[in-house]
C-alpha cells in the first residue's frame, strides 16, 4: 500500500520488526532554534533569569528526554543510548540547540536525537515565559545521520544550525 514503514499493507500503525537487523553504530544530530528578545538572551548569558541557569537546565532536560523517547512516541523502540549530548549556543535573539544520539543497535536514534532538541527548546521556554511570552520555538529539525542500511544523511544548510 505505501513505503512508510510504520504502516503495514492493510494501512494499519504497526511497529517495524528490527529482530533480524544487525546492530551497528548509529548517531543522529538534531536541531531546533528559540527565537526571544536580546534582553532574554543577556539575561540567560548572565544568569539573571529568575528559575536559574537556563542552560544547564535545558541540557538535562534534553538528554533525559532522549531517554524516555519510546515513552512518547507510540512506535519507537527502547534503546540503549550509548551517549546523548545537548549544546546550546547564545545568538543576539535567539537560542540555537544542537543535540547528537549514538548507539550501538538495531534501528537509528533520529527519534531520539529530535526529541531531546525539542524538550531542550521547551525548556529553555518554561525557564524564560515570564519574561518573554512571545518567545518562539522554531526550525526543529534532523540535521544527520549515520548507520544503518540507508547510510548517512547530511542536511543542507539553512543558516539556523547551532
Amino acid at each position: 500500500m505505501t513505503d512508510l514503514t510504520h504502516i503495514d499493507e492493510t494501512g494499519a500503525a504497526r511497529m517495524v520488526d528490527i529482530g533480524d537487523k544487525p546492530e551497528t553504530s548509529r548517531r543522529a544530530v538534531a536541531g531546533s532554534v528559540v527565537r526571544t528578545r536580546p534582553d532574554v538572551i543577556d539575561a540567560i548569558r548572565a544568569g539573571s533569569v529568575a528559575k536559574g541557569d537556563v542552560l544547564a537546565v535545558a541540557r538535562v532536560a534534553g538528554i533525559m528526554a532522549a531517554k524516555k523517547t519510546p515513552e512518547l512516541i507510540p512506535l519507537c523502540h527502547p534503546l540503549r543510548l550509548d551517549a546523548v549530548r545537548v549544546d546550546l549556543t547564545l545568538d543576539t535573539d535567539r537560542v540555537l540547540i544542537r543535540a547528537e544520539a549514538r548507539c550501538t543497535g538495531p534501528t537509528g536514534v533520529e527519534m531520539e536525537a529530535l526529541t531531546a532538541a525539542s524538550v531542550a527548546a521547551l525548556a529553555v521556554y518554561d525557564m524564560c515565559k515570564a519574561a518573554d511570552r512571545e518567545m518562539t520555538i522554531t526550525d526543529l529539525r534532523l540535521e544527520e545521520k549515520s548507520g544503518g542500511r540507508s547510510g548517512h544523511f547530511r542536511r543542507q544548510g539553512t543558516g539556523d544550525e547551532p
